[in-house]
């Protein structure tokens, strides 16, 4: 069996490309997460591993994206036998299942890459990757148009910073994980505007089988629309400082070199050196903050201690009662 993983940042595209894979005969696994109004399209996710990596992930937390440099090793450090043991149950009910070619699509599997990779070698099953790419302008106006509206600039501020510094912690991240494999990193302007070839190109650099004919009319076409790309926005529209949009500027170009050559050597040695400024940028930026953070854990402690006095108060007050009620009883 050849199983293809559907990743990226979050409101990357992977939706789109996970519905256009099932449209070109690759099977998901059932049940799917359910269609709403966030994506009335779909997701194209198998329900299963949407739980299974919130049952794993949130309790740590990790973020589906995550500025912390150290968060794959947090997320690493929460895989426990029983965890290793419940995906080798379920991916081994795929198998049997019979499916030639199977796609999994969840943004949040990258942080735990090598456990799939480790369970599917002892299954006999070809893994491969799909990323998708989407400039992080877009994906951080995506996530975040509706949210934000209401907010102060100060706190919409905060917010773009850390979903633009979580998408190039997630190119880093991912780009490392999946290194070791065949992969595809598609465009989602690509996808959107012309998807036979973005997805003939990703069908070869894969080793993939597309059911039918792709140059005539196919039901890709009325998934997959041009108009889908709503949120084409600039740097103008984001607040971050020069400094973070011009790391994740270079890091974009990088990431666009391995669309046409997956495991470019140039390309990655540049996200190699981009990465260590990232970890500059985020050490200084946390050196910044250590007093603020100091002072929101002593604020939090505050309010828990004094939820705690108010508890016990409570506690005392009903043990007053209940000694009250026994005393006649004992009289």
């Amino acid at each position: 069996m050849r199983l293809v993983i559907v990743t990226g940042s979050g409101r990357s595209g992977t939706s789109s490309v996970a519905g256009t894979l099932k449209r070109l005969g690759l099977h998901v696994p059932q049940p799917e997460v359910e269609a709403d109004e966030s994506n009335p399209r779909g997701y194209y996710e198998p329900l299963w591993v949407t739980e299974f990596h919130k049952r794993l992930l949130n309790p740590v937390p990790v973020r589906t994206i995550d500025t912390r440099p150290t968060a794959a090793e947090v997320a690493a450090a929460a895989v426990t036998p029983e965890v290793e043991a419940e995906l080798r149950t379920w991916l081994a009910g795929v198998v049997a299942l019979g499916e030639s070619q199977v796609v999994v699509k969840d943004p949040r599997e990258f942080w735990v890459h090598e456990l799939w990779l480790r369970v599917a070698g002892e299954l006999g099953i070809e893994v491969s990757t799909l990323t998708m790419l989407r400039h992080p302008t877009e994906v951080v106006r995506s996530r975040d148009t509706a949210y934000l509206t209401a907010q102060s600039d100060s706190f919409r501020r905060q917010r773009e910073t850390a979903n633009v510094a979580a998408w190039v912690n997630a190119a880093f991240l991912t780009e490392q994980a999946t290194r070791g494999h065949r992969r595809a990193f598609v465009p989602y302007a690509d996808l959107v505007s012309d998807w036979r070839t973005a997805m003939t190109r990703a069908g070869d650099q894969l080793g993939l089988t597309y059911a039918g004919p792709l140059d005539a009319q196919h039901p890709v076409d009325d998934f997959v629309d041009v108009r889908l790309n709503r949120s084409q926005v600039t740097w103008d529209d984001i607040t971050v400082s020069p400094a973070l949009r011009s790391l994740a500027d270079r890091t974009w170009a990088a990431m666009g070199t391995l669309v046409g050559s997956p495991h470019d050597e140039s390309a990655i040695a540049g996200l190699a050196d981009l990465q260590r400024e990232y970890l500059e940028m985020y050490d200084a930026a946390a050196a910044l903050a250590s007093d603020e953070t100091q002072a929101q854990v002593a604020a939090v402690r505050r309010q828990l201690k004094e939820r705690l006095a108010v508890k016990n108060e409570r506690i005392e007050k009903l043990r007053a009662e209940l000694k009250a009620l026994r005393e006649p009883r004992e009289s």
